[in-house]
């Protein structure tokens, strides 16, 4: 059988974006060896022959033997080698065995758990009070992706999208920002051992374009998303504090705390606003523990409990505290009232129209606690519907007595 290996050497070099993809298959990572450990001189090293892999090997290994798959690459750094055993004494790897590569199949881009967001400079974002809900943390139609330089990987993108649309991407250090760039690649002998799945990765190279925000995009795979998600924290939600929990949009599990859904108009920036809760309200020692998700979300429109095709565009923020028992959410709740005033007395300015919020504590039951219009066009248009039922109720009475026809 013909084996389709082909060895890499390539510089090092360096990439830096916004979402970064943890896995990783590199020889040198020991978590991808069933013994725990990096293959020694005396080892066997043993790949399944028919799974597909691409393995980034960094420094030079001696080995006794070494099966490889049918099909397959090494991409080899500076220096990187192999040579075989020759019997001398290596410190370390008194007794050998066969070592086996793990299965890296599993590997889903829709796991949440498998990206972390880092700094333009490629180093971790910092903790802070800002998280994303679920379906954020996996990358949005406009974000940048980096895979680590100097790594192979092998992920699995299947989706209920055919095309899963991307800012860029950045492998090997290459950034793809251009949809020719992509196209390129794709066609190059590496793709097919990186990527697998029925969702096919789309570099558009262009950012949000509205100041407003943009909804990540990963709507249709949210079940996939929380199937991950849940795989790796036990295939339950943990249990909320409160009574009755509430259910934001775009996240897996309920929570206790609250959320506010602001309508907006077309001078609202999402970034600035963002910046100014995060200076003016969440920077306060109170609120310390509290944490806040903002974002542009699509909510499904109902008429007479009837839920319709189309959805409203509204921004959704999401508070969430690190209190414990009946307390729990109580700091959140805080937060979103000081919010709304804001809203009540700024909003106008702010490019927000109105604004409604939902609490659940572990000392009240969750519900609408307020609603605030803060435009009269929204007053307006609330005063114009109520006109109109007025006049269409008078018409009809005046049908049914016989005074019009």
């Amino acid at each position: 059988t013909k084996l389709n290996w082909i060895f890499y050497s390539l510089p090092a070099v360096t990439a830096a974006v916004y979402k970064q993809w943890i896995p990783n298959t590199n020889f040198e990572t020991s978590s991808n060896w069933d013994k725990g450990r990096v293959p020694c001189a005396r080892d066997v090293v043993h790949f399944e022959k028919d799974k597909v892999v691409s393995v980034f090997v960094r420094s030079p290994h001696a080995l006794t033997d070494m099966y490889l798959p049918l099909s397959g690459e090494f991409v080899l750094a500076a220096g990187a080698a192999f040579t075989a055993f020759d019997g001398s004494w290596d410190p370390g790897c008194d007794s050998g065995g066969t070592v086996r590569f793990a299965d890296a199949e599993h590997h889903a881009w829709f796991d949440p758990t498998l990206w972390q967001d880092v700094l333009p400079s490629g180093e971790l974002k910092a903790a802070g009070p800002i998280f994303s809900v679920d379906e954020d943390r996996v990358p949005c139609r406009y974000d940048d992706v980096v895979f680590q330089p100097e790594t192979s990987f092998r992920v699995n993108t299947d989706s209920s999208q055919p095309v899963i649309h991307l800012r860029s991407i950045s492998v090997m250090g290459q950034e793809l920002n251009t949809p020719s760039s992509w196209a390129g690649y794709l066609g190059g002998p590496s793709a097919l051992l990186q990527f697998h799945g029925n969702g096919t990765l789309q570099v558009t190279g262009t950012g949000c374009p509205d100041k407003s925000g943009c909804a990540c995009g990963n709507t249709l795979d949210g079940p996939r998303i929380c199937a991950a998600l849940l795989r790796a924290s036990g295939r339950q939600c943990p249990e909320p504090a409160c009574q009755s929990p509430l259910q934001p949009l775009g996240h897996c599990c309920r929570v206790c705390g609250a959320t506010i859904n602001l309508d907006f108009t077309a001078d609202f920036d999402l970034q600035k606003y963002q910046d100014k809760l995060v200076r003016e309200l969440l920077s306060q020692p109170k609120y310390a523990g509290v944490q806040m998700a903002i974002s542009k979300v699509h909510k499904a429109q109902t008429f007479l409990g009837i839920v319709s095709r189309s959805t409203t565009p509204l921004i959704q923020i999401v508070l969430i505290d690190d209190r414990a028992g009946g307390q729990a959410g109580t700091a959140a709740e805080q937060l979103a009232a000081d919010i709304m005033e804001s809203i009540a007395q700024h909003g106008e300015t702010l490019g927000i129209s109105s604004g409604k919020m939902e609490v659940a504590t572990g000392s009240t039951v969750s519900g609408q606690v307020g609603s605030h219009p803060v435009s009269s066009i929204t007053v307006g248009t609330v005063m114009g519907l109520l006109f109109s039922l007025l006049l269409l109720g008078g018409i009809l009475f005046l049908f049914r007595k016989g005074k019009l026809r």
